[in-house]
């Protein structure tokens, strides 16, 4: 992921973003192979120093508003101004740690189900918990792409009830938890201690958060917002519809790939939408 980015000015702040968090981000952006990267704690602190490299190299102005998907909401915060990239680091850190631990308590993974709307699989949804499945909805990503988060036998459930929905196709994700679902739970506790010791400033610019799909200006809210996102799903379509009725015309998707670019056509299809994947 970082070979676009070496040697740019920017590049150097993966040095001072390994110091805060543990970890050898350059190593992790130029070396790592898809195993390395399948944990949480790697995977997460790498892509936030790819965002902020991008973010430097970038330098966004006039923005009416912001938003970031799961961790990209970290980012997304440290671009508001309500984080410094030190905070941001620090917490992006104990984030990927604390949810490292609580998936080796309980282990869990996820599933993308495309073809059937939003309605048709919490139906599904619910009739597997009542069931007794621990299985949950945990992005609302696009219409007609909805990801999943449970435990195995639950996910296993949900990929063979999904056969009977027109249209269905199920995608096994290569992570390492069952993110935002009640499993995640011990990481939440965890990381309201270090949101304890971090400052919040007041955005810029409005962000809408992941869990309500509101635009929210002021620090302190972040606090709770934070920590409830670890246990709650991210509900993408409906954050990006908000940004819509905030005025937002243009996006700018700052990280690697251009996967949310994608999912911004599907939501609001007259919207024009850039990715800074490289210098």
């Amino acid at each position: 992921m970082g070979e676009p980015w070496l040697g740019t000015d920017a590049w150097q702040l993966t040095a001072a973003i390994s110091e805060l968090s543990g970890h050898d981000v350059a190593d992790l952006l130029l070396r790592a192979d898809d195993e390395t990267l399948r944990r949480t704690d790697r995977a997460q602190i790498s892509t936030f120093a790819l965002e902020m490299v991008a973010l430097a190299h970038a330098r966004p102005a006039g923005v009416v508003a912001y938003a970031g998907h799961s961790l990209g909401e970290y980012s997304a915060l440290v671009a508001a101004g309500v984080l410094t990239v030190e905070a941001g680091a620090q917490l992006v850190a104990a984030r990927g740690a604390a949810m490292v631990d609580a998936a080796q308590r309980d282990p869990g993974t996820m599933v993308a189900v495309l073809g059937p709307d939003d309605d048709a699989i919490a139906e599904l949804v619910g009739k597997l918990q009542a069931a007794g499945f621990r299985v949950w909805v945990a992005n609302s990503n696009a219409p007609g792409q909805t990801v999943l988060s449970g435990d195995d036998a639950g996910i296993a459930a949900a990929v063979d009830a999904a056969k009977a929905l027109p249209r269905a196709k199920t995608r096994a994700l290569p992570v390492g938890g069952a993110f935002h679902s009640p499993l995640m739970a011990p990481a939440a506790d965890a990381l309201r201690a270090a949101i304890s010791r971090t400052d919040f400033s007041d955005a810029q610019a409005p962000v809408v958060a992941n869990v309500d799909a509101q635009p929210h200006t002021r620090g302190s809210e972040w606090r709770e917002l934070l920590a409830r996102q670890l246990t709650a799903p991210v509900r993408w379509t409906e954050s990006v519809r908000a940004l819509v009725a905030l005025g937002c015309t243009r996006f700018l998707e700052i990280g690697p790939g251009e996967t949310l670019s994608a999912m911004v056509k599907r939501i609001a299809p007259g919207a024009a939408c850039e990715a800074v994947t490289r210098s």
